[in-house]
């Protein structure tokens, strides 16, 4: 069994107009250039009149090295989406209009071929080697950890505030 081990939490919320479809699109491709294989565990949508919910979760995954892997899980709730049709620089463009808020988990996973679990002498051995020999690596992991779900999260807000500034 792989070691794995929750390292940051993060939420964003954003309540107004914004193209949800480009937004999507936007997220995946950061993840994707940032060398994060995407795999999407759900996508649900509810239509009820005009107006859409829509929850989707994500699971993001990048090798570090043969013992370290990022997971970032994104979970989205989309509430109340409804199409809306606004003026930017003299044109109409469809956009969407509604809530969304996203929770983005970072997690650090060590041993993620479980290659030490073969025998309890091998994941003794490997405690010992994360407590012991390799704290300050498993340290600057989680920093990356943390600065990848930060990073994303900054990118995040900045599409929303280009979005809605126009």
């Amino acid at each position: 069994m792989t070691d794995k081990e929750r390292v940051i939490k993060e939420r964003i919320s954003h309540s107004g107009i914004f193209d949800f479809p480009a937004f999507y699109g936007f997220v995946h491709y950061w993840l994707e250039e940032e060398g994060y294989g995407v795999v999407e565990r759900k996508y649900a949508e509810k239509v009820t009149g005009n107006t859409r919910e829509i929850s989707i979760e994500w699971k993001a995954t990048k090798k570090l090295s043969d013992y370290f892997k990022i997971e970032i899980e994104l979970d989205y709730e989309v509430k109340e989406l409804s199409d809306v049709e606004v003026e930017i620089d003299g044109k109409k463009k469809k956009m969407n209009k509604g809530k969304i808020e996203i929770e983005l988990t970072g997690n650090l996973i060590k041993d993620p071929e479980s290659s030490w679990e073969s025998t309890p002498l091998n994941r003794f051995l490997r405690d010992v080697y994360n407590k012991y020999i390799i704290p300050t690596r498993v340290e600057s992991m989680n920093e990356k950890v943390k600065a990848d779900v930060r990073d994303i999260k900054e990118e995040m807000k900045a599409f929303f505030t280009l979005s809605g500034r126009r």
